[in-house]
């Protein structure tokens, strides 16, 4: 729909004055938004309603693609919620199922600790796993084992050599074939 330069209604001072925006607070000071939401959709919806050419006014056609999108974006919208919270529940159930299993984990100063997870508390967005006293995200374990098998240190990560024809630790190879 091409913009008219033309004014054909005259503007309001008061509201604009009194106007706070797509970006404004309840008390009128400016709150960044990071994504649009349906409210916003919606007000510019009925703007671009309200200051159409009356002689060329918005196809139906494009309204309805309009508002077809902004019922995909709420779906996409609660689809995300759930989603997150799907994932946060598998991570709190995760932590759960650590209680009285030996784990290692990385500290701060690259030291690998290992210890039998004690308890687990869920104040913070990633739960947290207490071992030994001492709290450590359950992203940082790295290795989980029954309580009282014995102990292997997680082996060191060095990025493959593309051009190295032995194979890595641990990996099967194919016997020989003799051939006639």
């Amino acid at each position: 729909m091409p913009i008219d330069t033309t004014m054909t209604t005259p503007v309001d001072t008061t509201s604009v004055k009194n106007a706070q925006g797509l970006h404004a607070g309840a008390n009128g000071a400016s709150t960044s938004k990071k994504s649009l939401d349906n409210e916003t959709f919606m007000t510019l919806l009925v703007a671009q309603l309200k200051y159409q050419d009356p002689s060329s006014p918005m196809d139906t056609t494009e309204m309805m693609a309009q508002t077809t999108q902004l019922a995909s974006m709420e779906k996409l919208t609660t689809m995300t919620d759930t989603i997150a919270e799907s994932f946060a529940l598998q991570m709190r159930d995760n932590a759960a199922n650590l209680l009285g299993k030996q784990v290692s984990y990385t500290q701060a100063d690259g030291t690998v600790k290992t210890g039998v997870a004690e308890s687990v508390s869920y104040k913070y967005s990633v739960p947290m796993v207490v071992v030994g006293g001492v709290e450590v995200t359950l992203d940082a374990v790295q290795t989980v084992t029954a309580a009282g098998a014995p102990v292997v240190p997680p082996a060191p990560t060095t990025p493959a050599d593309p051009d190295d024809d032995t194979p890595a630790p641990g990996t099967p190879t194919a016997p020989a074939t003799a051939s006639a």
